[in-house]
């Protein structure tokens, strides 16, 4: 999928990507790179505020699962079920999510189970960075629906 199309996917499904000034950076098979401007995602410490840290890498997440369902041409509706995320430093600056499978998911496995059973979970992770460090850690659970036809 290119970039600049998943981009406008988000910023017209979810508002709050548009809020947050998201911008895909890349998006491919293996992962998705978003970014976000520390301004619109400031805290009263001048740094970004953690909602706005963990959405971003929530949206990542979401991306990449959505960007693999739709390019195997499985039509979902996809939700986050639960999330663990770690804050490691501050931000205060532009930062980015890049989500990716963890080692060992069982993508096949997943994917026989939503055409079995019409809804499948898997766990993907989503890793924040800031100035060339690690600034976080996400790990969610999500659903997808397949869509009726």
């Amino acid at each position: 999928m290119d970039r600049d199309i998943l981009q406008s996917y988000l910023h017209r499904q979810i508002p709050l990507s548009t809020a947050m000034k998201v911008e895909v950076i890349s998006a491919t098979m293996d992962n998705v790179v978003l970014s976000a401007p520390l301004e619109p995602n400031i805290n009263h410490k001048s740094t970004v505020f953690g909602g706005s840290a963990s959405a971003l890498a929530i949206l990542a997440a979401w991306s990449l699962l959505h960007l693999r369902l739709e390019t195997e041409g499985h039509a979902s509706e996809i939700v986050i079920q639960s999330n663990r995320m770690d804050y490691d430093q501050p931000i205060t600056g532009l930062f980015t999510a890049t989500s990716s499978l963890p080692d060992g998911a069982d993508w096949a496995g997943f994917v026989k189970m939503l055409q079995r059973k019409g809804m499948a979970r898997i766990e993907i992770g989503s890793i924040l960075t800031y100035d060339e460090k690690i600034a976080g850690r996400l790990s969610g659970r999500f659903v997808a629906f397949l869509n009726q036809k």
